[in-house]
Formats: structure tokens, C-alpha cells, sequence
């Protein structure tokens, strides 16, 4: 019914089309699609196989996409087809047009309600990248190199807060879910950033999210990397020093069984902490920042002309040789 006369660009496809087709041939497309007639979905006339239905054949059979700044190309999500045959055989086509165009890397997102195109992309070759709660990343690497797309998030982000009102004391919780080795500690508060947030907005929100203390940041005291911690990923810890706005403890019941105000020398003296080298050298480092003998990381946004976007950098504002510590 649609004789279709394809470019040399088109003749390696794999799978639904069944064979190499050529620019001096004519070739039948409806009957290389099993069971369904996908060219009846979206042609209405005939194809005459001019250089004209030529490119509107392919620009009908190739997956919506849009080139990156690498090389590769980017599938638009909202725009793929979702009947899994279909899916097959666009897939395929745009495949080898792709690679006839020297694209390099293929980022294909998979929303949660085309789920079904899953195994599809797995059979052409597609790989894991990463999932969120509403899709699932894959990509393709066409050049027989070594791929150069770049992994996962290798890392997650946590801060913890501490908060010390003018008495001396430190806001200190006990967690309702925790391992053994942990039983009894007091601890500062501490949590997870989420995406697209701020360090220092960060600890401020698990601060009153956890005790129903208000806080102001103050700076970054110091920070602990260390790797395989959850699902293989590395861990980047920041702890941070707040200044209390509030006096009153809420605590959240969903996570922390209890919340105080404890004396800074009896926090010091817990047995936990005072066995394990990495508490003592962060209470060390605490302490000397209490007595202006250290001094943090500041917080500081800035604009840089490589993205025009606005960026926080941390960094030591220290003007004069007493080591003051008082940010500029």
C-alpha cells in the first residue's frame, strides 16, 4: 500500500524492519510490522518516494529528540510512543540513524506510566543510569570506544548541627531508630540535604524539623568523606555551627524519641564519644571554635560568568592575626 523508497542511511535496522532495505528499491513497510499497521496510525496519503515523503518518512519513524552539548542526544519523554511494539521500532530506526550521524550517547528517561518500555531499551542495549520515584534513566553508548558518559551521583550529603544557647548548652537528641552500638548517645542533629538545597539552609531546616529549634547558620566547622556506606555510594558529612533564635523544644515523633538542652562538658564526657576518634577530634574542633582558636567556613554567594547561575562558596574570611574568627 506505502511504497516507500528509504535512504542508504536506513539500511541497517535490526528486528521489525527484517531486511536491508536500498534507495533503488521500493519497499513495503506495512508488511515488516507484525500484527499491527503503525504506518496506518499516522499516514494518510500515499508516499511517492521522493527526496520530500523521504524525509517525512524518517522524521515520523525516529524517536523525538534533541542534541546535547556532548555529542549525544536527549529523547523526549513526553513524546514516546506507548505501545512497546511501536517503541521496538522506532527505537531501532533511531538507533541507526543516530549512529549514521556520529551521535555519541543516547539518554533515554522512561517515565513510571511507560514502565512497559523497560525490557524494550534493556533487549536494544540500554543500560541503567539512575531512578527517581517517577522514572527511570537509561543510556546507550553508539561509538565502539570506551563509553564516556558520565555515572550516577556517586555521593549522598548529610549535615549535622551544632547548636550551643548562652548558657553553654548543646541542643542534643536521641534518635528513635538506631543501631545498637549507639544505644544511649546524645547527638547533635543531623540529616540528609535534599535536592537543590542549600547546605546551609539544609541544617537549618533538620534543626527545626527534628527539635522545633530556630536557627541561624554560622559556618562550617569541618567535614568527614567516607565510601561505601549506602548502596555502594560515598559520603559527604558536614558539620555545621548554628546559632540558636529560640528556646522551646518540639520534638518530632516520627523520628527522635527525645530532645535537650545538655551542659557542653557533660555532652563531652558521654562514653561513646569519648571512645571513638572521630567524635573526640569533632568536639575538639568544636571547642576550639567556642574559644576562637579555629576558625570555619563562611558562607558566601556569588555569581560566575561560566553559567551565570548564582553559587555558594564556603571559604575562611579571618582579617587580622588574632584569629578572631569573625566573619566579614
Amino acid at each position: 500500500m506505502f511504497g516507500v523508497n528509504v535512504a542508504p542511511s536506513f539500511c541497517s535496522h535490526r528486528g521489525l524492519l527484517t531486511k536491508a532495505s536500498y534507495s533503488s528499491t521500493s519497499y513495503d513497510v506495512t508488511r515488516s510490522v507484525s500484527k499491527k499497521n503503525f504506518l496506518e496510525d499516522t499516514f494518510s496519503y500515499k508516499i511517492n518516494g521522493t527526496n520530500h515523503t523521504s524525509l517525512y518518512f524518517r522524521d515520523k519513524w525516529l524517536l523525538d529528540a534533541s542534541d546535547d552539548e556532548y555529542g549525544g542526544v536527549l529523547v523526549n519523554a513526553d513524546r514516546l510512543p506507548s505501545d512497546p511494539d511501536k517503541f521496538t521500532f522506532v527505537l531501532r530506526a533511531s538507533l541507526s540513524h543516530w549512529k549514521v550521524k556520529g551521535k555519541k550517547g543516547v539518554w533515554l528517561k522512561l517515565p513510571l506510566e511507560k514502565c512497559d518500555l523497560v525490557p524494550v531499551a534493556v533487549k536494544e542495549g540500554f543500560q541503567y543510569h539512575h531512578a527517581e520515584r517517577g522514572y527511570v534513566m537509561m543510556t546507550y553508548w553508539i561509538p565502539e570506544e570506551p563509553c564516556m558518559l558520565p555515572s550516577n551521583a556517586s555521593h549522598q550529603v548529610g549535615v549535622g548541627g551544632f547548636v550551643i544557647n548562652d548558657k553553654n548548652e548543646v541542643l542534643v537528641v536521641q534518635e528513635k531508630h538506631f543501631t545498637p552500638a549507639l544505644s544511649g548517645l546524645w547527638k547533635i542533629p543531623t540529616g540528609f540535604i535534599h535536592e537543590s538545597e542549600e547546605l546551609f539552609t539544609g541544617i537549618v531546616r533538620e534543626v527545626q524539623e527534628e527539635t522545633g529549634i530556630d536557627t541561624e547558620f554560622v559556618e562550617v566547622m569541618a567535614f568527614r568523606h567516607v565510601h561505601d556506606v549506602a548502596f555502594q555510594k560515598s559520603d559527604l558529612f558536614f558539620v555545621c555551627l548554628l546559632r540558636p533564635l529560640s528556646k522551646q523544644i518540639m520534638v518530632d515523633d516520627l523520628e527522635i524519641q527525645d530532645a535537650k538542652w545538655m551542659p557542653l562538658v557533660e555532652f563531652v564526657e558521654q562514653p561513646l564519644i569519648q571512645e571513638d576518634d572521630m567524635f573526640k577530634k569533632i568536639i575538639d574542633i568544636f571547642i576550639a571554635r567556642l574559644g576562637k582558636r579555629y576558625c570555619g567556613l563562611s558562607v558566601h554567594q556569588l555569581i560566575s560568568k561560566f553559567d551565570d547561575k548564582l553559587s555558594t562558596l564556603y571559604f575562611n574570611t579571618v582579617d587580622d592575626p588574632n584569629m578572631n574568627c569573625q566573619a566579614s
